[in-house]
């Protein structure tokens, strides 16, 4: 059996001349800096199984980690795939892979790794002790893998049973004989590896290399990578380790509590007062520009349309915050329960353009109007392509940029209850909404008055909106983001790709 010693360090892995190398590769603390693969089944159990689902892993953490240390790895990881996969649907599971995790194994992509496995033309494969169903989907979308060998969980009436199917755990002599079924007499040119138990595979191929211990070597950055990760879901913030877990688990009843005394004093109190108490409780509004002054609704003038980069459900709520008076919103979609305890008018929009301009337009002269026509909310620094439908109705355009800030749980989401969003947002121990007020559009940059056309005007709020948060404007739509993203039954359709000629010059 060959030793650490008997494998040279991945520094020492030239990476050029390699176009028709094959590469065979292990995951955790090899193409991944963390050697832990707790915070990744914690998120799939907290995103997929709720609250309970995360404290039942969490308390079986310390055994699969005495198991690990002591037993084997295979009865380690045996343990966390029963406490994070019993009872899932398939489904959830495949998009909770599609959908949150790569946004968190990418900034964890190790870099020396990276650049050897990236340089490889010929066949790359990844071998890994983790649940094939939770790493393939980042892998072969984000990383370029063609196959990915992994443990395989098994299922019953499309549902995961927590039980391990034959062979077992990938690791140790599982991993040179999956290897060897793979690729057969031909070995790949170069594996990677970081522990002893990926020897046996390594033994197997022609150049092996170990990816020595060094958390504290930064990750690539996220324009390294073959696709840009833009669209992303789930609720947690950061990467859950099992002290962060804990922390979660521990605020999650006295933040609900706090969401709900937050969510009350906006709904109840009058407008003027609701950026007082919001401060009084722990959120901050800050508010930049100069905001018009209502229109006098007896003077017949057009109301103000405000068009507001798209952040959160919640950004009309904090638009009248900021404004100190209620501005109707029109939406796309909002829930029950958003409209309940939503202290502004909301309006549904019809998806028909001449129904939904008609109703604007009527909303319009009773006053002013607040609209996001990205239409879906983006994380990341890019603003979706807006819709040009208001750029037709009123002259009377006042550009608004928002920009918020949330330290343990996100406020929107793409496959959960969006009528959940408000108090996830309002659960961040001190949530943050940044209003900057743009000046209003000249006439001779509007529909009406000046002429242009609704798509100029569109694109140049748009890039007048990028422009004061320092985004980058895309072409992606509302419905590009759902194709990306996994739907509720698991699916992906067209996944689309950001190409240079998609991003509009800011």
């Amino acid at each position: 059996m060959a030793t650490a010693a008997s494998f040279p360090a991945i520094g020492d892995c030239a990476s050029t001349g390699r176009e028709k190398d094959a590469v065979v590769a292990d995951m955790d603390g090899t193409l991944l800096r963390g050697r832990s693969s707790f915070p990744y089944f914690a998120l799939v159990a907290f995103e997929v199984g709720g609250f309970l689902r995360l404290l039942f892993l969490l308390l079986l953490a310390p055994l699969a980690g005495a198991l690990y240390y002591c037993v084997s790895e295979s009865a380690g990881i045996r343990v966390l795939i029963f406490a994070t996969f019993a009872g899932m649907r398939v489904s959830d599971i495949e998009s909770v892979a599609r959908a949150v995790l790569p946004k968190f194994y990418s900034g964890d992509l190790h870099p020396e790794s990276w650049r050897v496995f990236s340089s490889c033309g010929g066949r790359r494969c990844v071998l890994t002790a983790n649940p094939r169903i939770m790493v393939e989907a980042f892998l072969k979308e984000f990383l370029g893998a063609d196959l990915v060998l992994g443990t395989e969980v098994s299922t019953y009436g499309g549902r995961a049973t927590g039980f391990v199917e034959a062979p077992g755990v990938l690791v140790g002599e599982n991993k040179a004989d999956a290897l060897k079924a793979a690729f057969g007499e031909a070995p790949p040119e170069i594996g990677l590896g970081d522990r002893h138990t990926d020897f046996p595979f390594m033994n197997l191929c022609k150049e092996g290399y170990i990816v020595p211990a060094k958390p504290e070597v930064k990750a690539v950055t996220v324009d390294k990578l073959p696709k840009p990760i833009i669209f992303h879901d789930g609720r947690l913030v950061h990467k859950p380790t099992p002290f962060l877990a804990l922390l979660t688990l521990l605020w999650i009843p006295v933040g609900f509590l706090l969401a709900c005394l937050r969510i009350a004093a906006g709904s109840l109190l009058p407008m003027p007062l609701v950026y007082y108490a919001f401060w009084a409780l722990g959120v901050r509004v800050t508010v930049k520009g100069t905001p018009p002054p209502p229109v006098d609704k007896s003077s017949g003038k057009s109301g103000v349309l405000f068009i507001c980069s798209h952040r959160t459900l919640l950004d009309p709520i904090f638009l009248s915050t900021a404004l100190g008076r209620p501005i109707p919103a029109v939406t796309y979609s909002v829930s029950r329960l958003s409209e309940i305890i939503s202290p502004i008018r909301t309006v549904r929009l019809s998806r028909d353009r001449a129904t939904d301009a008609a109703m604007i337009k009527k909303l319009l002269k009773e006053g002013d109007l607040a609209i996001c026509p990205e239409g879906t909310t983006c994380r990341e620094p890019f603003l979706l392509r807006f819709s040009s439908l208001f750029a037709e109705l009123t002259d009377e355009l006042v550009p608004v940029a928002m920009v918020n800030r949330m330290s343990m749980f996100h406020g929107t989401t793409a496959r959960g209850w969006k009528g959940m969003d408000p108090f996830y947002f309002f659960m961040n121990p001190s949530p943050a909404y940044e209003v900057t007020f743009l000046n209003k559009l000249p006439s001779e940059l509007t529909s009406g008055a000046g002429g242009k056309s609704s798509h100029e005007v569109a694109n140049y709020i748009q890039r007048v909106i990028a422009a004061t948060l320092s985004y980058e404007c895309t072409s992606f739509t509302r419905k590009d983001k759902y194709r990306a993203l996994a739907g509720n039954d698991g699916s992906v359709v067209d996944k689309p790709r950001l190409k240079p000629s998609q991003v509009m010059g800011c």
